[in-house]
């Protein structure tokens, strides 16, 4: 590794200290961001959902080069999984269910995380699998007509049969608990240190997105990494080669669906609330772009892609205002009008001077 002239070996013994480092600083970023109110924590706490998001996404588009924009399906299969799971919406709605489970339903974090990764894989692969053939634009669109119809369904299975509740979304989702330790409530350590909600579930979520990194890294270097990859490069090469293409890029859906599903189940133990607005197109388009921006198919680079379009806008809904007052004597523009024209800008120029995007892997012949 080498900045100017300086050069660092990437011994073993150094990428364990990296590790340490980073890890150090991830754990205490919280405290500090904390310093200046919890809704800064909750915006990491988001970050590390969307880096969730991208990473599951980035195997279907960076490894596989198949052109998802419907992922946002999988995210609301994942949270609606846990929000039917942990609130009262079926208990209320079906004797059957008040009679099996007369204390209502309530479910360990050990069923949420396995259940919504195989429910939403369950999805991947009725999405992959009628649209083998596809490529590119087709591809495309028949992603975003999946994603709009899991959200459809989702705004209108209120009747005849009462199943999501509609617009209404469903309420009283309960939090996670794990160990006996509700998440919900803050943490007295010794009566010295409190740890607010917002910051237990930011170390929730902390662990699955390093478990998450942890799979794809390993996937990437896989005997199914590689076959992805071929397929990405040259289709019809990689199954003149010997790949079983359609087995492997039902994978690539699977596998990257149930990220979003675990995604989805935390967003819906977090907020609480869940409503099919949380997944509306825009929604799909921005996790597109942030595996674009950060460089398809590079782990570090997605991860940047997602921190960058997710946490930096969302602080500029603080700072906005406060800028632009300093700055100009008034606010020339409101805070969400001012985030998606830097949106827009940051695509425009990375496609330009970028269009491998800020971190992309360096590719050997």
């Amino acid at each position: 590794m080498h900045w100017g002239n300086v050069s660092i070996p990437l011994t073993r013994r150094n990428a364990i200290v990296a590790a340490l480092v980073i890890g150090a600083a991830l754990l205490l970023l919280p405290f500090v961001a904390g310093l200046a109110g919890n809704a800064w924590i909750r915006i990491l706490a988001f970050a590390l959902l969307y880096i969730m998001l991208a990473l599951g996404l980035n195997i279907v588009v960076g490894y596989a080069g198949l052109l998802d924009l419907g992922y946002i399906a999988f995210y609301a299969v994942g949270a609606y999984m846990y929000g039917l799971l942990a609130s009262p919406h079926l208990f209320e709605q079906f004797e059957w269910i008040r009679v099996t489970f007369p204390n209502g339903l309530h479910n360990s974090i050990w069923l949420v995380i396995p259940l919504s990764a195989a429910l939403a894989a369950l999805f991947g692969v009725l999405l992959g699998a009628p649209t083998l053939k596809l490529r590119g634009d087709y591809l495309a669109i028949v992603t975003l007509g999946f994603g709009e119809i899991i959200r459809i369904f989702l705004n209108n299975l209120n009747a005849p049969i009462n199943l999501t509740n509609g617009p209404q979304g469903l309420t009283n989702i309960d939090p996670i608990t794990v160990g006996g330790l509700n998440l919900s409530r803050s943490m007295d350590i010794a009566g010295v240190i409190t740890i607010p909600s917002v910051q237990l579930y930011y170390y929730l979520f902390l662990l699955l997105t390093v478990a998450i990194i942890v799979i794809t890294v390993r996937l990437q270097d896989s005997r199914v990494g590689r076959a992805w990859i071929a397929i990405r490069e040259d289709e019809i090469a990689a199954k003149a080669m010997g790949i079983n293409t359609r087995n492997v890029k039902l994978l690539a859906f699977a596998m990257g669906a149930s990220f979003g599903g675990v995604s989805g189940a935390m967003f819906s133990a977090f907020q609480g609330f869940v409503s099919p607005e949380s997944f509306v197109l825009m929604e799909s388009i921005v996790i597109v772009a942030m595996v674009v921006l950060g460089g398809m198919g590079y782990v570090p680079g997605v991860i940047l892609g997602a921190v960058l379009l997710y946490a930096i806008p969302e602080a500029l809904r603080y700072l906005a205002k406060p800028l632009q007052e300093t700055l100009f004597g008034t606010e020339l523009l409101a805070p969400e009008a001012l985030r998606m024209l830097l949106f827009g800008l940051a695509m425009v120029v990375i496609m330009l001077y970028r269009p491998s995007g800020l971190l992309a892997p360096k590719r050997h012949l």
